[in-house]
């Protein structure tokens, strides 16, 4: 049987929001996974290439992932609102999600400004399995240390927006539970280095 793939429109708080749900390529979903793209005034869209591999990797390990685009990003109606807004637009996201899968353990995962809006949604009640955080810039480093939450954080060494030594010196000033993995490569999208950091996604989500 073909997985379930499935292109279709969330309403959202200020209008429609274009998403994408994808079920694993084998077996029944046992786990629920929202994923938050970068930027949107960068370019930054659900089918940014880190996003995928992000989205590919959770589908791996047997989750359903929920990829959509924040207000005013392509066919998605409304604009840009300096990240309450697009937070907004993620938990209108995860309530279409485990509405559809009110079973199944849920994750929240982001990258780069999706990681922001991730972790925050994370900290809020009811929390999910843990957050997974990709990229997460050195200017958005808030909160994180009062959230309950288990906390991966997966970063590139040469992360312009997250340099490693300020990130590992933030990262043991937070309380426990947390994790971060460092993946060697060029950037902060992984430049060369795209399937390494899929292999460490999927083992982190299988532990």
């Amino acid at each position: 049987m073909p997985r379930r793939i499935e292109s279709f429109f969330i309403d959202g708080p200020a209008g429609k929001l274009e998403a994408l749900l994808e079920e694993p390529e084998h077996d029944e979903p046992r786990e629920a996974a929202l994923v938050c793209h970068p930027h949107p005034q960068h370019g930054g869209t659900m089918h940014n290439k880190v996003v995928y591999r992000m989205a590919r990797g959770l589908r791996h390990t047997g989750a359903v992932v929920l990829r959509f685009n924040y207000r005013g990003v392509n066919l998605s109606e409304g604009a840009y609102d300096n990240g309450d807004g697009e937070t907004d637009d993620a938990r209108a996201a995860l309530g279409v999600l485990r509405e559809r899968y009110p079973n199944l353990p849920f994750t929240i995962a982001g990258f780069s400004f999706g990681s922001r809006i991730a972790l925050r949604l994370a900290c809020e009640k009811p929390h999910p399995r843990h957050a997974i955080l990709v990229g997460f810039p050195r200017a958005y480093q808030e909160a994180a240390a009062q959230c309950p939450v288990p906390r991966i954080f997966i970063q590139s060494t040469h992360d312009q927006y997250g340099p490693r030594e300020p990130m590992q010196n933030w990262f043991d000033s937070l309380a426990e539970p947390k994790k971060l993995i460092w993946i060697e490569a060029r950037d902060h999208f992984f430049a060369g280095e795209l399937d390494v950091f899929e292999k460490a996604l999927i083992e982190v989500q299988e532990t």
